[in-house]
């Protein structure tokens, strides 16, 4: 068998340390709040090229949370793509404010830029371009395409990517992200966070997430119960320290892929925007007869996935906001032929060599 991830191989380097690191959680008995907590935040800070950090119970919460320190709420609306998990869209519909959809390109997966002109109105109160795959979208073309509008990156998939040699979570004025354990970047239970280099948006976040509260038992605003545990933190510092080496891996792997998947028929590797430096979270190609092939891949062993099967605007989640099939072409082709191949820092050379050769079969 051959993962789409394998979570022991990545939890065998840091054991020894978590465990440590844990048993000094226990010891003091700080499971909320405690020191790791904001040793985390400052060390995923200054990894991020940020000045602050504020950590969350989740992702989704990260994104809703940014949001509603942006002051969106009831009336406005968010734009973001259509070829994205439905998180993005859901934390807009939490929020209060409704999700307007474009459509990706092709070869990237990633917002089209020239599809905001027409999505932008009067009640625009944000734009979510989302860091799909593992790498950034091109933040600076939405800002010059919607100037003056809000930009909150949606980074859960981009730890340590960067844009023109800024990191994912610095280009936006705002950004989220997510430590689902399958993250490049990944707790061992749900987490998330905020990024941003604006004091005020930062404290705004930290108030959200304590029920308002900038002190026990005094409530400025009416705020959420949405904390990093302090155990997660622990596994967090430790998995950051080795990031950056992952990520390394995660790009000699995804050139691997590219070599190995070169010249075969049928196969559509992924692009790379120009100015980007990828950090592989997934390795998705275009193929034809895809859940054929999907099916084929895992009764021989091997755990690929999808990534998305539904484009947001026909989920029945989101069935009310109008659209229809044929509305975001792009992604609708998209989510019919995409499959994510095995990635992980530890995947080997015959592994590849392996999927790469199952696949071939497939098709």
């Amino acid at each position: 068998m051959i993962p789409l991830v394998d979570l022991a191989a990545q939890h065998d380097q840091v054991a020894d340390e978590v465990a440590t690191g844990w048993a000094q959680v226990l010891k003091s008995t700080a499971f909320v709040d405690g020191p790791a907590v904001g040793q985390f935040e400052a060390e995923f800070a200054e990894y991020s090229e940020v000045a602050h950090c504020v950590a969350v119970g989740n992702g989704t919460d990260a994104l809703e949370l940014a949001l509603r320190a942006l002051g969106v709420g009831p009336g406005d609306e968010c734009v973001l793509p259509a070829n994205t998990f439905v998180a993005t869209a859901e934390a807009v519909a939490r929020a209060g404010a409704t999700p307007v959809l474009v459509d990706c390109v092709w070869d990237t997966g990633l917002l089209d830029v020239d599809g905001l002109g027409a999505a932008i109105t009067s009640r625009t109160k944000a734009i979510l371009p989302v860091h799909l795959y593992g790498q950034p979208a091109p933040v600076e073309r939405v800002r010059a395409a919607a100037p003056g509008i809000p930009v909150l990156e949606d980074a859960a998939q981009a730890q340590g990517a960067r844009r023109g040699g800024v990191r994912a979570g610095g280009l936006g004025d705002i950004a989220a992200t997510s430590f689902y354990p399958g993250k490049n970047l990944g707790a061992y239970g749900d987490g998330g966070a905020v990024l941003t280099g604006d004091a005020e948006l930062a404290q705004r976040v930290r108030l959200l997430r304590e029920h308002g509260s900038p002190r026990k038992y005094e409530h400025a605003t009416l705020g959420f119960n949405s904390r990093l545990d302090t155990l997660q933190a622990v596994v967090l510092s430790a998995k950051l320290r080795r990031l950056d080496t992952w990520n390394a891996a995660r790009r000699a792997a995804a050139a691997r892929y590219d070599s190995l998947l070169s010249g075969i028929p049928d196969i559509g590797t992924p692009g790379v925007l120009e100015g980007n430096e990828p950090v592989w979270h997934l390795y998705p190609v275009r193929v034809p007869d895809r859940d054929r092939v999907l099916e084929h891949l895992r009764s021989a062993g091997i755990g690929a996935g999808i990534h998305y099967p539904t484009p947001v605007h026909l989920t029945g989640a989101f069935r009310s906001l109008g659209y229809h099939t044929g509305d975001f072409p792009v992604a609708e082709a998209l989510s019919g032929q995409l499959l994510s191949l095995p990635l992980f820092p530890e995947i080997t050379p015959a592994q590849q060599a392996r999927v790469v050769e199952t696949l071939r079969e497939a098709l």
